[in-house]
């Protein structure tokens, strides 16, 4: 067991390297670090002060890097948690690599902290300075370097958040070590500063730190020790990407989980749930457009969050979830730091279906849920929102590329495969996809979020598939102009629905696009090809759509063999602003 939480400390606010330092200190500490081992040097002053200053660390000075590491392993090792190690920067992290080597390969827990210079003192020959990152190579479990300090409340919660989560890389998914490099300016010594000094009036530690549990997060084997989400309806379960390999079991553990709890399910349109409605009574397909409305932002507001593996496309959404002051959790059994958003935070590392199950069981030994009042409000507006979405993608004749995402959602034949490209397309997809029981099967590449080796990539998940569909813009298209050459590899068919605004219709809804020159030129990037001749030379079949009855006409049924590129052609600027309008209406309160 832990000891309990030492009240007595307080972040230091002298200036701003001391208090980056206090909260990195104090947040190992509520997390469950009781030893440091500390190696002297100018550069980590702040860590060491900090370290030395903390009456629940014991901080034990060595004077010799080796040894020093290999004393923290046998910390470590003694008390089964990480030891954090602290030294200068230079050579003096170097002599820590055969302890690093040792905690890895014994499985031996151990928090590295290397202080380092700052980027404008690197490769300039500048003292004391070597190239720190990644300094131990593969061997540690999880590496990363801090930003430099800032007092900005967001910066802040980044190192709290992250912090968090290299304590809890020193045991999971694996035992071993992990190393943070740490740059820090100068001043180096506790000199005090008027404006970090003036934070400490405003700044409120208790809710700062409050979500931080000792021994981290809640494992797979923790399961009977669950938060009490029960003891409210205002809760909300956000569900995020998702490749179509999700079984049935997926969708019924996630059903299951609504009915426990009685919370909406709000599902990314690249997770499949958006095409299994009637499996998922609490599905929100539309909370991007209603969470536009700052009223319904307030009157949503809930007491708790559970968020399903990665985070949704929508900024909306990311936006709501970073403002909320309550808490939220981090379902997933990948490892990784699945929080960008750098909130009060948990992760549960656990399978989905054995978290169902709990809860289910738990439902059974409790008294029958409230009447769930808020997750009616999200269904009354998911449906008027809904109305309006389909009226005005109806009454719409134009080819604008909005519309074709909620065509397809409503045409394409059951379980196809469908690429979507990065930028626009998948954008338009989270916004107007509809709710439906197709089994549409979505696939992305949304690890890094490029357009590299679009076309490829759907070649690939045509092949020897069903008939597939691939959506994706002109210069997306382009951009991978070889994966034509895949053309007679391919045993399947595959259709690409070309929307060809003439250049990067993503970069219309950022701010850049209001800046021309050099917007046009070098931005939107318009490239003169013909495309109909493009699909003559690598022998590919073409057509130019130019109704949507043609569309539906075209993808259902589609073709058993080949590749056929469909080409819409629209107005870039004009469907922007098109589709601002719906975006900022579709969900607006009505008058009465």
């Amino acid at each position: 067991m832990s000891p309990a939480i030492n009240s007595d400390f307080c972040l230091d606010f002298r200036n701003i390297n001391q208090l980056w330092a206090s909260i990195l200190v104090e947040s190992l500490y509520r997390l469950g670090l009781r030893h440091a081992v500390i190696c002297p040097g100018s550069r980590s002053a702040p860590l060491t002060i900090a370290f030395a200053q903390h009456p629940g660390v014991q901080a034990i000075p060595v004077l010799d890097e080796r040894s020093a590491s290999f004393f923290a392993l046998g910390l470590a090792r003694q008390h089964h948690r990480a030891t954090a190690l602290v030294c200068t920067s230079g050579t003096a992290g170097a002599n820590f690599y055969p302890a690093v080597i040792e905690a890895r390969e014994s499985q031996v827990p151990l928090l590295v902290l290397t202080a380092d210079r700052p980027p404008e003192l690197r490769h300039c020959h500048a003292g004391q300075a070597i190239d720190q990152v990644k300094l131990f190579g593969q061997y540690p479990t999880w590496q990363a370097e801090l930003r430099l300090p800032d007092a900005a409340l967001a910066s802040l919660s980044y190192l709290r958040q992250t912090v968090r989560f290299s304590w809890e890389q020193t045991r999971f998914p694996q035992v071993g070590p992990v190393h943070l490099n740490i740059p820090l300016r100068e001043p180096l010594a506790p000199l005090s500063d008027p404006k970090i000094e003036a934070l400490a009036e405003t700044f409120n530690s208790d809710e700062f730190f409050a979500h931080l549990l000792s021994e981290g997060s809640v494992l797979s084997r923790d399961l009977a020790r669950l938060p009490p989400w029960q003891n409210t309806d205002r809760g909300v379960i956000v569900v995020g990407l998702a490749q179509p390999e999700v079984t049935d079991d997926y969708v019924e553990a996630i059903a299951s989980l609504s009915q426990s709890l009685g919370w909406p399910i709000l599902a990314d349109a690249l997770n499949p749930l958006r095409s299994r409605q009637s499996q998922l009574p609490n599905l929100i397909c539309h909370y991007d457009l209603i969470l536009r409305q700052p009223e319904h932002q307030r009157r949503l507001r809930p007491d708790a969050v559970l968020r399903l593996g990665e985070l949704p496309t929508s900024k909306v959404l990311r936006q709501w979830l970073a403002a909320l002051d309550c808490r939220q959790w981090v379902v997933s059994d990948r490892p990784g730091n699945f929080d960008p958003l750098h909130g009060k935070t948990q992760h549960l590392h656990c399978g989905l279906q054995p978290l169902a199950h709990q809860l289910a069981n738990q439902r059974e030994t409790t008294s029958p849920p409230t009447p769930q009042q808020y997750n009616s409000h999200w269904q009354k507006l998911e449906v008027q929102t809904t109305a309006a979405v389909e009226q005005a993608m109806g009454n719409l004749a134009e080819l604008r590329e909005p519309k074709l995402p909620w065509l397809l959602s409503q045409t394409l034949p059951e379980q196809t495969p469908l690429f979507i490209a990065n930028s626009t397309p998948i954008r338009d997809m989270e916004w107007f996809w509809q709710g439906s029981n197709r089994q549409i099967l979505p696939y992305f590449n949304r690890g890094a979020n490029g357009i590299d080796g679009t076309l490829s990539t759907a070649i690939g998940i045509a092949q020897k598939n069903r008939p597939s569909i691939m959506v994706t813009g002109d210069l997306a298209l382009l951009h991978d102009t070889n994966g034509w050459l895949l053309r007679a590899q391919l045993r399947g068919h595959l259709t690409i629905i070309l929307i060809n605004n003439n250049g990067g219709g993503i970069f219309e809804l950022l701010p850049i696009a209001k800046f021309e020159p050099p917007f046009e030129q070098f931005f939107a990037t318009p490239q003169p090809i013909n495309f109909a001749d493009l699909c003559k030379t690598y022998g590919a079949s073409y057509e130019e759509i130019t109704t949507w009855e043609q569309l539906k006409n075209r993808v259902n049924p589609l073709p058993n063999n080949g590749i056929r590129l469909l080409e819409l052609r629209t107005d870039r600027k004009s469907d922007t602003q098109w589709r601002h309008q719906l975006l900022a209406t579709a969900s607006k309160p009505s008058e009465a």
